[in-house]
């Protein structure tokens, strides 16, 4: 009995063993599923979602750009972009043959995309209509073509410089298209989809779907009609007068709205383009003679001076050790004030400013905007350049009332003139009229600011006398028949880019005024840049006059009534007309004083840097819309 026990032992051992490794099984098990189902649940439900489902970005199509009237300037379009999957293609010496020529690309570098170990490549973004028909012509295995947003100028270069640029991904890159850029963009949506092993969409298979939301549209205070006109008259003067390039700008007088803005640079083998940047207000210059409203307006609100106040001018003044002179030398005369701004004197101007002081005259100018940035924070503008009166030079009482030693942008020169036609307020330029959202909404912007810079008196005292620089001063051809233009002419030197002193022989020469000027409805400025020959009144007014007129004719604005004129302020029979006085013949240039400007306003002893040309040219011509008020 005992040797059977001694051999039945083993296996009950072995068994035993058996049900204890089947338990400890049976536990790991439990404990897994446990695990599985319990503990790690939701990681496992989402590894397998991710097996079997993929996210999608909904691009959101950008808003347009429209003019004041509802016509697009900017808009979205749908191009195609050629890409390939190099696992699906079976001949990449061939294919790239193939596609060289239609790309336009060489063939090794279509070979190297095509042979990419990827499964996405791109080999041409965005191509046109007539590219994108060749590349599915060629039925390659693996190429593809798909469908991207493209931002599109129905009016071709027409106000790019305002509209500004986008990148290949419809981001904004300059202008309006980044400051407004949130806006405009949208927000992207989300689609969640199920897949099957082979990785195509399952019908009825999204999980997931948040639509994108559309951008705002912007709508601009620009006319489209009166843009293009501008631009057609001032790159037609530029040809004529061989210059570098220009600007132009027409507000509505009352309520600050930009109707154009028009910066234009000439063509190396065709007529002028459209700048890459908006000079208009990014681009300083020395505003010459037009400062001399400033100057003169300024000290008959002070009181130093009156309308009737007649001046004994020579025809030279020394200030510091500078010597300014008349720009045609005349005898000692006795002139009013009318007479010096329809002559554009440069001795009574100076006088006139001697008269205010730097501090005041300091004053006046900072009241007028010079020195500071508009309202319309557009990307890259420009401060302008004012010296503090206690850093003046010791010519600079003889520079600054003439418009030398300081910079500013056009915008803030047609800002300060519009301030005259404003009866004394300054009214803030405007760009934007309203955005729309993705609901159709309408949202106005705010009105622009206003301020009193000088009295309604003293306003319709400068009024009257610009309009002697018009009806026999130096700026006759920026007249209007029927109605009474009041502006100024400047002619002033360029300075050298890094260094002090002047460019021999180089000017800006411009006119800015107002139509009609007894009830203004429009404000405007021309400026060119290194014409032939150089006097604002000769190349710049008759363009305000182009300009002018078209807009009186568009916006339907009606002859005032004959209106008896405003004598005391008149020009005196002896005055004599000394011409396009903008230019000072010092003994010595008054380089110490030029300066430069940097985005940020501050202050150096350099020039001004211009802006780069584009490569575009303006676009064909367009019929004319109906009528209509600003």
């Amino acid at each position: 009995m005992a040797r059977r026990q001694l051999r039945a032992t083993p296996p009950r051992r072995r068994l035993t063993a058996l049900v204890v490794v089947m338990a400890l099984a049976f536990v790991a098990v439990v404990v897994r599923l446990v695990q599985v189902q319990a503990v790690d649940a939701n990681r496992y439900a989402a590894f397998g979602v991710s097996q079997r489902t993929s996210a999608r970005t909904l691009p959101a199509e950008r808003g347009s750009i429209f003019d004041r009237n509802g016509r697009e300037l900017a808009m979205t379009v749908e191009q195609s972009t050629v890409w390939t999957n190099p696992h699906l293609v079976t001949d990449p010496t061939a294919a790239a043959r193939a596609l060289a020529p239609v790309l336009d690309q060489d063939e090794a570098s279509l070979h190297a995309k095509l042979t990419q170990a990827s499964s996405f490549v791109y080999l041409a973004r965005k191509v046109d209509d007539g590219t994108a028909a060749k590349v599915k012509a060629l039925n390659l295995e693996g190429v593809f073509l798909l469908p991207e947003a493209k931002r599109f100028l129905p009016a071709g270069d027409m106000a790019s410089p305002v509209i500004g640029r986008v990148g290949l991904d419809n981001q904004g890159l300059s202008g309006l298209e980044v400051k407004y850029e949130k806006a405009l963009a949208g927000k992207p949506g989300r689609m969640v989809v199920e897949r099957d092993p082979q990785g195509s969409q399952i019908p009825n298979g999204v999980r997931e779907y948040t639509p994108s939301t559309r951008g705002d549209d912007l709508v601009l205070t620009i006319d489209e009609s009166l843009q293009f006109e501008t631009e057609r008259a001032l790159s037609s003067e530029i040809e004529a007068a061989h210059a570098k390039g220009g600007m132009a700008l027409v507000m509505d007088s009352q309520s600050g709205e930009l109707l154009a803005m028009a910066s234009l640079v000439a063509g190396e083998n065709g007529p002028p383009q459209s700048s890459a940047n908006n000079d208009v207000l990014t681009k300083v210059f020395e505003p010459g003679s037009v400062n001399k409203l400033i100057t003169v307006s300024g000290a008959l609100e002070s009181g130093v001076i009156r309308a009737t106040d007649k001046l004994v001018v020579p025809s030279t003044i020394r200030v510091g050790h500078d010597t300014f002179s008349e720009h045609d030398p005349h005898p000692t005369q006795q002139w009013s004030i009318t007479d010096i701004v329809a002559n554009s004197s440069n001795v009574g101007s100076i006088m006139i400013g001697q008269k205010l002081g730097k501090d005041r005259l300091d004053h006046y100018l900072r009241a007028y905007g010079f020195g500071t940035k508009t309202s319309i924070g557009f990307p890259g503008e420009s401060a302008g350049l004012l010296l503090d009166p206690a850093h003046y030079y010791n010519n600079s009482m003889g520079t600054v009332p003439i418009g030398q030693g300081l910079a500013v942008t056009a915008m803030q020169l047609i800002a300060a003139y519009n301030t005259v036609a404003n009866g004394g307020e300054y009214v803030a330029p405007k760009l934007v009229k309203a955005t729309v959202d993705s609901n159709g909404t309408r949202h106005a912007t705010p009105a622009s600011t206003r301020r009193r810079v000088i009295s309604e008196r003293t306003a319709s005292q400068m009024t009257s006398m610009l309009n002697e620089v018009v009806r026999v001063g130096t700026a006759k051809l920026a007249a209007i028949d029927g109605y009474t233009v009041a502006g100024k002419t400047g002619t002033a030197r360029k300075t050298v880019e890094g260094i002090k002193g002047y460019k021999t022989g180089a000017y800006y020469s411009s006119f800015a005024g107002f139509v009609p000027s007894q009830k203004p409805a429009f404000t405007a400025l021309v400026v060119l840049d290194e014409p032939t020959p150089i006097y604002g009144g000769l190349v710049a007014a008759p363009v305000f006059a182009d300009i002018a007129r078209y807009a009186l004719r568009e916006f339907r604005v009606p002859p005032p009534p004959a209106a008896a004129s405003t004598a005391p302020l008149a020009t005196s029979a002896g005055a004599q007309s000394v011409g396009e006085a903008d230019i000072p013949a010092s003994t010595t240039a008054p380089a110490t004083n030029t300066l430069t400007s940097s985005p940020s306003g501050s202050t150096s002893t350099s020039s001004p840097a211009s802006s780069p040309p584009s490569t575009q040219a303006p676009p064909a011509a367009k019929s004319t819309p109906p009528a209509k008020r600003p």
